[in-house]
């Protein structure tokens, strides 16, 4: 890993140095029939990204399912057995460069959790840095982590939060986070694409494809459209 000179330069060791450092990339697809098989399409094109372990999290509009694993996308996601099982229009999936927690299985994303307004999955990519912060204060309310992600941490700052509707609930917990960061969630009325602040982490909203045409969606779009960590612009859809 790269450590510090006492100068306060970045050293990267010559063993590490041509390999990718990309910290994850994130995938999801709203309003297709097949949007389980196009989010793993989509995960093969984030490969690059993360290599670790890779998941994937569809809804069908009555109940989520999910899929995840050690390994690349190749290694979870190559049979229709798998595909077959993750039924829905709607899905969200992630490739994982481990940043942040031990490469396990309990830290392979998208992370599900029922809360009282309906399930959610949230997968991200960056760093909080104030995570070990938030961390230690949800514990000590009571929180308890399967996990030791930092995606875990937004997951029961909605939790806590006090305020109505999903949406609301997740604005109010990244108001509280610290870094830089995109973030797909998948809801049961839709997904939300989210970045930092700042936009250092990439991501971007796309449109479905129609003979002759081609159209972005807008925010608030309650037709196809995938979203994927690729290149920056803000990106919401639900």
């Amino acid at each position: 890993m790269p450590e510090p000179d006492p100068v306060g330069m970045t050293i990267i060791d010559a063993a590490d140095a041509d390999h990718l450092h990309e910290e994850c990339g994130v995938f999801g697809v709203y309003g297709h029939p097949d949007a389980a098989a196009l989010t793993a399409l989509g995960l093969h094109a984030l490969q690059h990204r993360g290599q670790e372990a890779a998941g994937i999290v569809a809804y069908d509009g009555e109940q989520f399912s999910a899929q995840r694993g050690m390994g690349q996308v190749s290694d979870n996601f190559s049979s229709k057995e798998v595909i077959g099982r993750l039924r829905g229009h709607t899905s969200i999936g992630h490739v994982r460069y481990a940043t942040t927690g031990e490469v396990a299985l309990r830290n392979v994303q998208p992370l599900f959790a029922d809360f009282e307004f309906g399930g959610l999955a949230i997968c991200h990519n960056g760093n909080l840095t104030n995570s070990y912060q938030l961390r230690r204060r949800l514990v000590h309310r009571g929180s308890l982590f399967q996990s030791t992600s930092d995606t875990e941490v937004i997951i029961h700052l909605i939790a806590t939060s006090l305020k109505e509707t999903v949406v609301d609930r997740l604005i109010d917990a990244l108001h509280q986070v610290q870094g830089a960061y995109s973030l797909v969630a998948l809801a049961q009325d839709g997904i939300i694409g989210v970045r930092d602040p700042l936009g250092v982490r990439p991501l971007v909203l796309g449109g479905s494809v129609t003979p002759g045409s081609w159209h972005r969606k807008p925010a608030h779009s309650t037709s196809s459209a995938p979203i994927s960590c690729a290149t920056s612009s803000p990106a919401r859809s639900s």
